[in-house]
């Protein structure tokens, strides 16, 4: 006996001095903690090429972003209202109570609800208004024309220098103008200026796809109901059963030469891709939407995710939830594949990859909020920013 007792103890010795495979939580490059957010619930970021920072507090998704939606952030943990406080304060609110329902604030010279901010290849600063916002009750109004709007920023002063107001045939009034990239090659519009690719995630209406150009202000449509995925549950209201998230296309990236856009659905495991050329030829011909719906291809799995991103060497970022991690896909190869996990990564809302060469992205607990527990706000503030060093030399893909 005492032999065997010898030999079990001999052997948990030996074991014990192996190194045995386990699950540190972490992977990939260290990350860097750039900004906590106190106060409001942010989901955008952009970095300017001298080092800006930017990031968006969309009332359409808390009720209690209110003091500004739109903010510089000037330490690492202070923002102030950008590009100035009055336009961050409508006149009584985002939201018009005078009307039944009560609707969004119609001001086409103020912010309603902001759920995107980025920085074109010109280094000029991008709002993206939805229009929209929260009741105290968690109500989310429809928008009104004005409200739903592009507004572009002159970094170097300040100043805005262009407003692009939706047609109601291309932002409805149940939209929700979620995430938006830049293309300004001049040889894709006859003004030259450039286009810009948006996604309307509307859980309630039609989601989709539009497409903008900067040069005339024109917007039109394309793959409305875009194929959607049931890869995340959700409650949709107190004491009604559990359902899948219903969030149409939401994060959106360009392939680094233009030539491809990639998309995806916060309740899709899928990441879809389309030529842009498709997306350029506006509505008027009635062969177009045919030939958009016809030109969308599937490019495989990539888990569920939020925000998208590509870098100079042709990567496409995705958030992975469920792996609190950031992943890759290679478009050349097919392949999808982990770049950083960190027990701090949990829901990855909107990532930047800036000219500094560094990954920046929002982590502000999406999945606790009451539209995933009705009545229960689990987050837990602070919210994060942090930045990753993309791999290869990568850099901002510039497209101009």
């Amino acid at each position: 006996m005492s032999s065997i007792i010898c030999t079990v103890f001999s052997l948990a010795l030996f074991a014990s001095a192996q190194q045995l495979a386990s699950d540190q939580g972490v992977y990939g490059p260290s990350l860097e903690l750039v900004h906590i957010y106190n106060d409001e619930f942010p989901t955008g970021i952009a970095v300017s090429s001298t080092g800006r920072i930017f990031s968006n507090y969309p009332p359409a998704l808390d009720a209690n972003n209110t003091k500004y939606t739109v903010a510089e952030l000037t330490s690492y943990s202070t923002e102030t209202p950008y590009p100035n406080a009055e336009i961050n304060s409508p006149p009584g609110g985002s939201i018009n109570y005078t009307t039944v329902p009560a609707t969004g604030a119609d001001y086409q010279n103020y912010l309603i609800g902001v759920q995107s901010v980025v920085i074109d290849s010109e280094d000029r600063f991008w709002i993206l208004d939805t229009g929209r916002a929260l009741t105290p009750n968690g109500t989310q109004v429809p928008a009104s024309y004005g409200g739903p709007k592009l507004i572009g920023v002159n970094l170097s002063n300040d100043t805005i220098f262009q407003t692009i107001i939706f047609p109601t045939i291309v932002a409805y009034s149940d939209s929700y103008l979620n995430d938006i990239r830049f293309d300004l090659r001049p040889s894709l519009t006859p003004s030259g200026l450039g286009v810009a690719y948006i996604t309307d995630s509307s859980t309630e209406g039609r989601n989709g796809l539009i497409t903008v150009d900067l040069g005339t202000g024109a917007s039109w449509r394309h793959l409305d109901n875009t194929p959607q995925g049931e890869a995340v549950y959700s409650i949709p209201g107190p004491g009604l059963p559990a359902s899948y998230l219903s969030f149409g296309a939401d994060g959106i990236a360009l392939s680094a030469d233009g030539e491809n856009l990639y998309w995806t659905s916060v309740g899709s495991r899928y990441l879809h891709a389309i030529p842009t050329a498709c997306l350029r030829d506006d509505d008027s011909s009635p062969f177009s939407e045919i030939m958009a719906q016809n030109s969308v291809v599937s490019v495989g799995q990539k888990g569920s995710s939020d925000g998208l991103e590509t870098d100079s060497n042709g990567l496409i970022y995705v958030g992975s939830f469920e792996d609190n991690a950031i992943k890759t896909f290679n478009p050349a190869t097919g392949l999808t594949s982990v770049f950083v996990r960190d027990p701090r990564i949990g829901w990855t809302d909107t990532m930047s990859v800036a000219r500094d060469g560094f990954l920046y992205f929002t982590e502000n607990q999406l999945w606790r909020t009451p539209s995933f527990y009705p009545g229960t706000d689990r987050r837990v503030r602070p919210f994060a920013l942090f930045r990753v060093k993309v791999p290869g030399g990568g850099t901002k893909v510039v497209l101009k």
